[in-house]
């Protein structure tokens, strides 16, 4: 038995604080459905950065979601001061019992210290020193192994505390929502696609070093458009996004249907579940096709799959037998590109495809 395990009876409200990228707080998502199964009585609230509050929005275990908005540091300390002190004002009126802190931001220690929770959770990490070893009352180890995924790192956090999630609870939880899903519907019937009978692509990454060359891209692209399949394609909005699938539709043998820089996140979820399979990099599109059930492949190069990779869902990781990956760095030498992507070919992807559609 654990001998400094919480009785979840004795908590009404509880906060986990996630301040990281999109893919990231996605992941997180069942830790709530984790706990609201095991403790129905709970008011579980969660904290994440306001431009990826999406991922976690209509979340059924969720109470309330707090947000921080990147912007706050640039808009002058006084506004910043004004804004951190309202959420500070928002959280300390939920007098919460315990903190679950899921990043090694320091601010998860001030909090937990300043809000005056009974128990705090945080990774035990090294060289952060007393103020964060002293501001948690239970610390659990993170074992950075090549087959750990990154949602069981997070439920560590609850079994350190004496929680154990059955296999059935650790499934993602994205809920586009009835806007979403309306939207998408009425676009699709315009564009005179049927569910389930188009492939949903999206090609790239805001970091270059996880995208595949363009022109294989592109390939793929025209090969899938000749074996008669309709493909949607999407990306972010940002200029260098917009710039590489304008390169990638631009020697297509024929017009693709093309949505990128034009959905919202509760938009793509609600374009994607109705995918036949979605094929795309390592992005939180990806993590988002797998929180759907949406058949899934990927590329992967230097980040890892086996961390990294979808969770719980039909799919196809394609890497390379570069004996270097997975090294996280920004390219080759910090180039921007990677050679364990470069040098996967078209008609591996292909393959790959072809599998998780059931045509081989």
């Amino acid at each position: 038995m654990l001998k400094d395990a919480i009785d979840l009876s004795t908590l009404h409200r509880v906060l986990v604080i996630k301040l990281r990228h999109h893919g990231d707080v996605l992941l997180t998502s069942p830790v709530f459905s984790v706990l609201k199964n095991h403790a129905p009585h709970l008011e579980i609230d969660a904290l994440v950065y306001q431009d990826t509050a999406e991922m976690l929005s209509l979340h059924p275990a969720i109470s309330q979601l707090h947000t921080i908005d990147r912007k706050w540091k640039s808009a002058g300390i006084f506004t910043q001061a004004k804004a951190e002190w309202k959420l500070l004002s928002a959280l300390r009126a939920r007098r919460y019992d315990l903190i679950i802190h899921l990043t090694e931001h320091n601010r998860g220690a001030w909090l937990t210290r300043l809000l005056g929770a009974r128990y705090g959770v945080a990774e035990k990490l090294r060289g952060k020193g007393r103020f964060w070893h002293n501001s948690f009352s239970h610390r659990f180890p993170i074992t950075f192994g090549r087959w750990r995924h990154r949602v069981e790192l997070n439920l560590d956090a609850l079994r350190r505390i004496g929680v154990y999630p059955a296999e059935q609870e650790r499934r993602l939880t994205l809920v586009p929502g009835e806007e979403a899903e309306a939207f998408i519907n009425q676009e699709l019937e315009q564009l005179g696609l049927q569910e389930k009978l188009f492939l949903h692509l999206h090609p790239t990454s805001r970091w270059q070093f996880k995208c595949w060359p363009e022109e294989k891209m592109s390939a793929l692209i025209g090969t899938l458009q000749q074996e008669g399949h309709r493909v949607v394609l999407t990306a972010g909005p940002g200029d260098d996004e917009m710039a590489a699938v304008k390169r990638i539709t631009a020697s297509l043998p024929a017009p693709v249907t093309d949505l990128s820089g034009r959905l919202s996140l509760k938009q793509l979820a609600a374009l994607t579940s109705k995918a036949q399979a979605f094929i795309g990099v390592d992005s939180a599109p990806m993590h988002i096709a797998a929180a759907m059930g949406t058949p899934t492949v990927v590329l992967f190069g230097p980040s890892g799959d086996p961390e990294w990779g979808p969770w719980q869902v039909q799919h196809k990781i394609i890497t390379s037998s570069h004996s270097c990956r997975p090294c996280g760095n920004d390219g080759c030498g910090g180039g921007k590109l990677s050679e364990c992507l470069t040098t996967i070919s078209v008609n591996e992807v292909l393959a790959a495809i072809r599998e998780v559609m059931g045509d081989e």
